[in-house]
């Protein structure tokens, strides 16, 4: 069986740090492995339509945001398909089929969509689109045969939904799905970055993100103001590492080579965190060493962002050409799930004779 990467982002906005330590820098690290067949990367735009019904422009505009943040991190389109998921009509036509399949309670239970809904507030006023996504996410991975679906945590019972789906339409009209399996990183860090405001989620909507596309200036800005231990107000006094911003993202993006170049008197992170923990090291001091590390990351993106912004006709057409070639590996999949259901009616000439055949008999 070929091995099949499906997964996205929404287009709500310019992608963050969080975005590329949680899915992104892995994508990019699964597409040169030369393990995978085949690699889809999705905007997911009807989907964040789901939300975002009464103001189109907002999506819209982000389409190309986000495409420049994926070929700025090095997603690449002779490895990786990029695809713009209205362009894709098939799959709304899976969703539909795939309604059948699930019911009211169970979307409701759901902890990811329940999650979603309290976020936003929706209450009872929760918009039918929203509410089947589950649906509409099942139908994007199993349209594109995908067996690998890269996830955070909070993503794992979508995929399970998934699976669901697969395995009940596998069993009422017989073996035509993939089941596909949630990959998680390997840096539990970098599952979920908090915001910089210490909030458990960095979030557009809160102001709280580090953006792939800020300036260096606006870079050290945020880090500079991020939020530390609330009770480490002296540098003599003992820091907490444990749900510290500051600490949580070294974890994710500090490599020890780095504290040779700006942080000499310490040989790697765990030593860092040990002096922070006993007290005599400031806050500031951390901070502009994150800086200094999230520049070092940040840099060859930034560089390679500037060379796509200097010809966006190309980058709508490596969407273009993705969401067509995406376009036929989902037909296929339709004609399969059709064929299966027995829905196919124009192209199963059995049914065509057998019907021919029942009314000449009854002459």
């Amino acid at each position: 069986m070929s091995k099949i990467i499906l997964t996205g982002d929404r287009p709500t906005g310019p992608l963050h740090i969080g975005h590329y330590a949680g899915s992104i820098r892995r994508r990019v690290e699964l597409q040169n492995s030369g393990e995978y067949d085949k690699i889809y990367i999705m905007i997911a735009d009807a989907q964040a339509l789901t939300d975002n019904a009464e103001n189109p422009e907002k999506v819209r505009q982000n389409i190309i945001e986000v495409a420049l943040d994926y070929l700025s991190c090095g997603l690449d389109p002779e490895k990786s398909t990029l695809l713009i998921q209205s362009q894709i009509p098939e799959l709304c036509e899976l969703s539909f089929y795939y309604m059948n399949l699930v019911t009211v309670s169970r979307l409701q239970r759901n902890p990811t969509v329940k999650s979603e809904i309290q976020m936003r507030n929706f209450e009872a006023s929760i918009p039918v689109g929203f509410f089947t996504y589950p649906i509409s996410q099942a139908a994007d991975i199993t349209a594109f045969g995908a067996t690998t679906v890269p996830v955070g945590e909070d993503q794992l019972p979508m995929i399970e939904q998934t699976k669901e789906i697969v395995r009940k339409f596998n069993s009422v009209y017989g073996d035509t799905l993939v089941e596909p399996d949630a990959l998680l990183s390997a840096n539990k860090s970098c599952l979920r970055l908090p915001g910089t405001d210490g909030k458990a989620k960095m979030s557009k909507s809160l102001h709280n993100c580090i953006y792939l596309s800020d300036s260096e200036e606006e870079v050290r800005k945020k880090v500079m103001s991020m939020f530390t231990d609330p009770n480490h107000l002296q540098v003599s006094d003992p820091g907490k590492v444990e749900g510290n911003p500051v600490f949580i993202y070294l974890e994710a993006f500090c490599r020890d080579e780095l504290f040779a170049e700006y942080l000499p008197e310490y040989a790697n992170l765990e030593e860092l965190k040990a002096h922070y923990t006993r007290g005599g090291l400031g806050d500031v001091k951390v901070k502009k060493f994150l800086n200094n590390v999230l520049q070092e990351e940040l840099a060859p993106i930034r560089s390679r962002r500037k060379t796509w912004e200097t010809d966006i006709p190309a980058v709508y057409d490596i969407l273009r050409k993705g969401s067509l070639a995406a376009r036929q590996a989902a037909a296929k999949t339709l004609a399969d799930v059709k064929e299966s259901m027995k829905i196919n009616y124009f192209d199963d000439r059995a049914l065509i004779d057998q019907q021919t055949l029942k009314y000449r008999e009854q002459k």
